[in-house]
């Protein structure tokens, strides 16, 4: 199992919409960096974990717990015209952009960037190095441990 961070701006889609709907498999569109469409379609796996981060809002930080719910598959928004997402060089025979699904796990409470900061085993988390602007990042195992035990108390 691996573990990850992701970015999402909390009034397109918030931990709290995946809670309205448990069971429902979000699809994890919009993603326009190569490196995080290859962590999604390379590396990540059902089953694997992540900090669910509220992003570009008034509280950034982490929200709450998703799992990766279904493998990487083409993203519909590179096809819909009507989406702000939309890649017309994006060929249907080679999708350019692929994405996973992600279900909820577990609303916590909002913990910040600065929070994150003021724990030194977390100084090597990707989201909080000076200028990374990821919306998918890897955790460590430990980093997870840690942070669920010590910060999340999950």
């Amino acid at each position: 199992m691996r573990y990850w961070l992701m970015k999402s701006e909390p009034d397109e889609t918030s931990i709290d919409h995946l809670a309205a709907e448990p069971l429902r498999l979000f699809e994890w569109t919009g993603v326009r960096n190569y490196q995080a469409r290859n962590f999604m379609r390379d590396d990540m796996r059902p089953g694997d974990l992540l900090l669910f981060w509220h992003s570009s809002c008034p509280e950034p930080g982490i929200a709450g717990i998703a799992e990766v719910a279904a493998a990487a598959h083409p993203d519909s928004s590179q096809f819909d015209p009507d989406s702000p997402y939309h890649d017309p060089k994006s060929d249907p025979a080679s999708p350019r952009w692929q994405c996973v699904d992600v279900r909820f796990v577990k609303k916590t409470r909002l913990v910040p960037p600065a929070e994150l900061r003021a724990h030194p085993a977390l100084d090597g988390m990707a989201v909080l190095k000076r200028g990374n602007r990821l919306s998918i990042t890897p955790v460590s195992a430990e980093e997870w441990a840690y942070l669920t035990a010590q910060v999340l108390g999950c």
